[in-house]
């Protein structure tokens, strides 16, 4: 979010209920529209949070329904910018989407359960969930898991699960990842000490993944780090510092969500000391042992790359293996604070061409088929957010979304270094007041790519939703929710019939026909 971006990161603003463990409350809804296809079960779409469609979208004809995402919004510059970072809803294979609620301005939290044809309430559960210290409000996400089993994390490190979330009729029960009988006699102490701080990333197998911190001393002896969960419950965990065989590191990076291998083998995490700089770290994914660590460094300077507590950018996997992070530079504002997005192999042992643009930003995966113009030789592209931050640096405002070529260089529009080359990009359409020539920045932390149709779909700040046909290089449709904000950034997702979800103004809001 550009208006308070590099002050706020410099930490000066500038001109820039109850546990919900037992019954659900249940609606009356009306019977859904039988749909069955592909589901949309976390962040990024799936585990290697490449965020690829496998249903054509919808045209974005019209707002289809829409739904508070925050009943208590709370607002800066008098009303001009909301720095709160909002989960992504995830959506099941019968069409029925989960949504965490944020309910109170200090971070309340329920999950919704809604139909996706007619935005009906399905069932509500109320999670007693606890936000870490923060800047930015950080995010609180869901994930489904493959035998579409709800997973949401709720105080103490204890998550919560729902099975058959497409039924009214279900209990929300609780697993707890360093045992259930040490929370519950020391409920209280383990609430206020241990907090989840990443979204939670399910495996192929139905196991999940999160990171958490833990205050110190606590009674259940531990130290911030990631957990793992099967299925029946059984719990593993290892410290961010064993992680990254750094005493100095001290915590999972805030809100940066697991991501899998394609075989599903090593899960990539990210950490970070107190002055945010850390490592990209390969663990196996089912005894969490470090496989492979990988420093976050400045491309251009060497020196360590900043970690942010208030962006959300998460490892991407792509079809080949390779890893992406994003980061911010080391010597904010030298890239006017766009960061890089870090490129390593699987094995997590070479570094590779990066690309322009990191900050907040969780790239998407492009097949080429998708660019019809490209004639390279790389077999897939990567999609980023492409902000040149007016007022930062020497940001002159144009900003803009990227196809990136990830296995070719080119000189990078700022510095002059080699970054991935720019297969295409595309300037935001609604001019900034605010920096004469600039306009509004994109506003997204992970944006779907529908290859069968050829486009990507993201919102902006000017309060619209565009789609980005790759193949004229045009905004071919757009379609208005709000009457704009500057606001962190927000996901994007897909329905099983094609419907498209985005978050504008605490709102999310379903287009199609």
């Amino acid at each position: 979010m550009n208006r308070n971006l590099h002050a706020l990161l410099a930490g000066v603003l500038g001109s820039l209920a109850a546990c919900g463990s037992g019954e659900d409350t249940i609606a009356t809804p009306p019977l859904p529209v039988p749909i069955t296809g592909p589901a949309w079960p976390t962040f990024g779409g799936d585990a290697q949070h490449a965020a690829l469609a496998a249903i054509a979208s919808q045209p974005l004809s019209r707002i289809l329904w829409q739904t508070p995402v925050d009943t208590a919004p709370q607002y800066g510059g008098g009303g001009s910018y909301l720095l709160t970072h909002y989960g992504s809803p995830v959506i099941s294979s019968m069409n029925t989407l989960l949504i965490p609620v944020k309910t109170t301005a200090i971070g309340s939290f329920r999950i919704e359960a809604r139909n996706g044809s007619s935005g009906a309430l399905l069932w509500t559960a109320a999670s007693d969930y606890l936000v870490p210290p923060h800047n930015w409000f950080p995010s609180y996400n869901l994930t489904l898991s493959s035998t579409n089993r709800l997973y949401a994390p709720g105080a103490g490190g204890k998550v919560y699960y729902r099975d058959n979330v497409d039924s009214a009729a279900g209990t929300l029960q609780t697993a707890v990842f360093y045992g259930a009988a040490v929370y519950t006699a020391n409920q209280a102490a383990l609430d206020a000490a241990i907090i989840i701080n990443t979204p939670v990333t399910a495996d192929a197998a139905g196991n999940v993944y999160f990171g958490f911190l833990a205050s110190l001393p606590n009674v259940a002896n531990l130290t911030s780090g990631f957990a793992r969960l099967t299925a029946s419950g059984t719990g593993t965990w290892v410290s961010a510092s064993a992680a990254a065989n750094d005493v100095a590191i001290d915590r999972p990076a805030m809100n940066s969500a697991p991501a899998m291998s394609r075989d599903g083998a090593v899960v990539y995490v990210a950490v970070s000391d107190a002055a945010g700089q850390g490592y990209l770290v390969g663990l196996d994914s089912a005894t969490l042992a470090p496989l492979a660590r990988m420093p976050l460094n400045d491309p251009i300077t060497g020196a360590p790359a900043f970690v942010s507590s208030d962006g959300t950018a998460s490892p991407t996997v792509g079809p080949d293996g390779d890893v992406f992070f994003g980061v911010l530079e080391s010597n904010r504002p030298a890239h006017n604070y766009r960061g890089w997005l870090l490129h390593f192999n699987g094995a997590l042992t070479q570094a590779k061409i990066p690309g322009g643009f990191g900050w907040d930003d969780t790239a998407s995966i492009v097949p080429v088929s998708a660019v019809p113009s490209y004639a390279g030789i790389s077999t897939y592209l990567v999609m980023t957010k492409y902000n040149n931050y007016g007022g930062a640096g020497t940001g002159d405002g144009k900003n803009r979304m990227a196809i990136l070529d990830p296995g070719s260089a080119a000189a990078d529009r700022i510095t002059g270094n080699p970054t991935m080359a720019e297969v295409l990009t595309i300037l935001g359409p609604t001019p900034d007041p605010n920096y004469p020539g600039g306009v509004k920045e994109w506003c997204v932390n992970t944006a779907v790519v529908d290859p069968l149709t050829k486009s990507v779909l993201f919102n902006s700040e000017d309060g619209l939703m565009y789609r980005w046909n790759l193949v004229t290089n045009t905004l071919s449709e757009q379609i208005r929710f709000t009457n704009g904000l500057g606001e962190s950034y927000t996901p994007t997702a897909l329905g099983p019939d094609g419907v498209v979800y985005a978050i504008n103004n605490a709102m999310l809001f379903a287009a199609g026909r």
